[in-house]
C-alpha cells in the first residue's frame, strides 16, 4: 500500500533563510523516496549583522518573524505533517542569538534549534549520496554556507573525518583580507593533512553556489565538472561586475556576490586535496533535516 507523507525544513543560514517541504512516498518492501514539493529562499542576509557587529539587527529580526508566520501558513495549505527548523552559524555567533530564538518562538510558535557546524555537517552528510559515490573510491565533501564551510572525508563508504571551519561567503566578503589569508592557510593545512594518503579522490559539493554554476554548465545530473571549468567559470565570474552578473546571468543580487568566495573555497579545496573532479548532488542542511527527521533522528 502506498503511502504519502508531508515533512518540512527551514534551513536558517547566514546568507538566506530557506523553507523545503518534500513528499515522503512510502511503499512496501521499498526504501522511502523524498521528493522535493517545494522550496521557498528568502534573502535575509543575517551573517551581514552577525559577523561584523556581532548582534543580528532590529530590520532583520522583524523580517525573520515575518518569513517564519509565512512559513506557517504555506506550510498549513500543503498540510505538513512535521517540520523542524534548524540555525547556523549567523545565529550562533550573534550574541542576541538566545533572544532572537525566544522571540520567534512566542510570537510563531515556531522552534528553532540552534545547531553546531559538526551536527550540521552530519546533517548534511546523511543525506543520499548513493547514487553519486563509489564505495571503493575517495571524497572530499564540501558544504559552503555563508558563514562556514563544513569539510568531511570519507572513503571506501566510511568517515576519515569532519571538521567545520569559519570560512564562509558572508564571512569573507566583510572580514579582511589578512584574516581571510590566515583561514585559507589553515584550512589547506588540514585538508592536505588529511587527504594526502587518499589516491583519485574527488569533491563533492553543496550549497546554493556550486548548484548554481552546475546548472550554469549544462551538465547532465550525476555528470562532474573539472577543475578546468570550475576555475574558468571563477575567471569569468571576476571579470564581471557585480551589477553584470546580475544582468547578464540573472544571478539574484545576494547571490551575486557570494558566487565569487564559494567558488574560490571549491577551487581551493580540489587544488590542495589533489581532486579533478566535482560532483553536484543538489542537497543541502534542509534535505538532511527532513531525512533526520522522518527517521526519528532529530
Amino acid at each position: 500500500m502506498l503511502e504519502i507523507k508531508k515533512y518540512a525544513a527551514i534551513d536558517i543560514g547566514s546568507n538566506a533563510i530557506r523553507l523545503l517541504i518534500s513528499n515522503i512516498i512510502i511503499d512496501k518492501n521499498k526504501d522511502p523516496q523524498f521528493k522535493k514539493s517545494s522550496l521557498v529562499r528568502v534573502p535575509i542576509r543575517l551573517g551581514a549583522d552577525a559577523f561584523v557587529s556581532g548582534i543580528i539587527s532590529r530590520d532583520n529580526i522583524d523580517r525573520m518573524i515575518d518569513a517564519m508566520e509565512a512559513f506557517k501558513l504555506l506550510m498549513k495549505v500543503h498540510d505538513v505533517e512535521q517540520y523542524k527548523a534548524c540555525a547556523t552559524s549567523a545565529m550562533r555567533e550573534a550574541e542576541n542569538g538566545a533572544e532572537i530564538v525566544t522571540e520567534i518562538f512566542n510570537t510563531t510558535g515556531i522552534e528553532i534549534d540552534v545547531i553546531d557546524g559538526k551536527k550540521e555537517a552530519a546533517i548534511i552528510f546523511s543525506t543520499d549520496l548513493s547514487e553519486l559515490i563509489d564505495n571503493d573510491a575517495s571524497y572530499l565533501y564540501v558544504d559552503v554556507g555563508g558563514g562556514s564551510t563544513e569539510f568531511t572525508i570519507f572513503s571506501k563508504g566510511r568517515i576519515i573525518n569532519s571538521k567545520s571551519f569559519k570560512m564562509g561567503t558572508v564571512r569573507l566578503i566583510n572580514n579582511k583580507k589578512s584574516k581571510n589569508k590566515v583561514i585559507f592557510k589553515e584550512v589547506q593545512y588540514w585538508v592536505e593533512a588529511n587527504t594526502k594518503d587518499l589516491k583519485k579522490i574527488s569533491l563533492i559539493g553543496s550549497g546554493g553556489n556550486i548548484n548554481r554554476i552546475f546548472k550554469m554548465s549544462g551538465r547532465t545530473f550525476g555528470k562532474p565538472i573539472s577543475y578546468i571549468y570550475l576555475n574558468a567559470q571563477y575567471q569569468f565570474l571576476k571579470q564581471m561586475s557585480y551589477k553584470e552578473r546580475i544582468s547578464e546571468l540573472s544571478l539574484n543580487p545576494d547571490r551575486a556576490d557570494v558566487i565569487i568566495p564559494a567558488t574560490k573555497i571549491y577551487l581551493s579545496a580540489m587544488k590542495w586535496s589533489g581532486a579533478r573532479k566535482i560532483f553536484v548532488p543538489k542537497i543541502g542542511l534542509a534535505d538532511g533535516i527532513i531525512k533526520n527527521l522522518f527517521n526519528g533522528k532529530l
